[in-house]
């Protein structure tokens, strides 16, 4: 979200923290600044957590997702909705891990109205009816889900695990995905597939509202995701890790980086389908060349607009595209169980820094979910694609210390200072 605000890449300098504290580049206030009425509409905690709502010239929180509790019910039992041993161990409440504080946090939430994607649809339905004469405005809607934990009505999780008569797997445990049976793995799965299915149908009914007040012409309309989720790929489930018996680092593989992009309206020709490298810091760049909109940024921005391929069905932008998290202890030590980067090319996915601190390589277009490394077997291709790693790097003027992190040339072996112990093959 911050590289989208700010049309910078973040990873390189820093983790999560306050979007004032990442930069001077704040989109929302500089569209302001031209004239745009700017709006935050959210269920998602983190933005508010991280002073998205000064960004705009209003925000609007529904409260409660993930361990934000506006309200404490002191007299009501917090009851076990999912075992303590089959989820994450932390953040948690006197005890109580997140899957059951958030239903103890949300008691009064019983039908599909009272979700967060129904209400969060619902406010931003009424707002486009309140606003959508007024001139122009950039709206920012901030669906939380389907973030975990994956509590869609039950009606829904039956279409995809009739059978199941478990508890119910509403949240990873961000480990080893062996923690579940299989019958819960997929459980697991039918949260997730239960919970995509709910908020679809509730951007849905935005859209439908974009239609019914004639918005289309004069207005873009853009829908995308922040990650996705690892639910048994890669023998885990979550997104990083967190867990003590789980020595592996994580590269943010494809089921974790590659994201939907959708955009409509305008100029924006309908029912294409690009197949197109980009990175998060271009959409705002785009968004304001296609909205005719020039910004002058404290900072020049470092993504680039691909209007041109929208408009042309032109696939050439990007050569290749990084995805990472702010990693290194402050010592400049190797952190262990890191989320660790991957670079996608049109072909070629390559993990610096793999499960077991080797370099992996995957040819996508037969290997789409990265399951067959090849690195072994191509090490001048590891070593270019590396090279483009380290360019990323420098062209976004990573500080010395965090490149030092990756100068050391891959090998076939990684016995480097990333390298951890070698499962036995037959293990792997």
């Amino acid at each position: 979200r911050t590289d989208i605000m700010t049309g910078t890449v973040g990873w390189p300098h820093y983790p999560w923290q306050p979007i004032d504290l990442s930069g001077r580049n704040i989109t929302a206030q500089l569209l302001s600044e031209q004239g745009y009425a700017t709006q935050l509409i959210c269920d998602t905690p983190h933005l508010f957590n991280t002073r998205f709502q000064h960004c705009f010239d209003a925000a609007f929180q529904h409260r409660g997702q993930e361990g934000d509790k506006p309200l404490l019910h002191l007299n009501d039992e917090i009851k076990i909705v999912m075992p303590n041993e089959k989820t994450r161990p932390h953040p948690s409440y006197r005890g109580h891990t997140l899957p059951n504080t958030h239903r103890w946090t949300n008691r009064y939430y019983q039908y599909e109205a009272e979700t967060f994607s129904s209400r969060t649809s619902e406010t931003t339905i009424r707002w486009l009816e309140e606003n959508h004469r007024s001139g122009p405005f950039f709206l920012w809607v901030d669906f939380f889900d389907p973030h975990e934990p994956w509590d869609p009505p039950e009606y829904l999780v039956k279409r995809y695990d009739p059978d199941y008569t478990g508890p119910p797997m509403i949240h990873p445990n961000y480990g080893l995905s062996s923690l579940f049976t299989d019958a819960e793995l997929h459980n697991l799965w039918a949260h997730y597939a239960a919970e995509a299915e709910l908020i679809d149908r509730h951007i849905g009914r935005v859209l439908q509202k974009v239609e019914d007040l004639e918005l289309w012409d004069d207005t873009l309309v853009v829908v995308l995701s922040d990650h996705g989720m690892s639910i048994g790929e890669h023998s885990r489930t979550g997104k990083s890790n967190i867990d003590p018996d789980d020595s592996r680092y994580w590269p943010t593989y494809p089921e974790i980086n590659h994201e939907m992009f959708l955009i409509a309206g305008g100029d924006v020709p309908c029912g294409q389908r690009l197949d197109l490298i980009a990175q998060p810091m271009d959409i705002m760049p785009t968004l304001c060349e296609l909205a005719g909109v020039t910004l002058d940024p404290p900072k020049p921005f470092e993504g680039h607009s691909f209007t041109q391929a929208l408009l042309n069905g032109d696939t050439q932008h990007r050569e290749y595209a990084v995805t990472g998290c702010h990693i290194g202890a402050p010592d400049g030590s190797v952190p262990r169980r890191a989320t660790t980067p991957f670079l996608v090319t049109e072909r070629w996915g390559y993990a610096p820094v793999g499960e077991y601190g080797r370099p992996e390589l995957f040819d996508l277009p037969a290997d789409p979910i990265a399951e067959n490394n090849i690195a072994a077997d191509n090490m001048e291709l590891v070593k270019e694609l590396h090279e483009l790693f380290m360019a990323h790097l420098t062209e976004h003027n990573a500080p010395e210390k965090f490149l030092d992190l990756w100068k050391e040339e891959p090998s076939g072996d990684g016995r480097g200072k990333w390298s951890i112990d070698y499962p036995d093959e037959s293990d792997e």
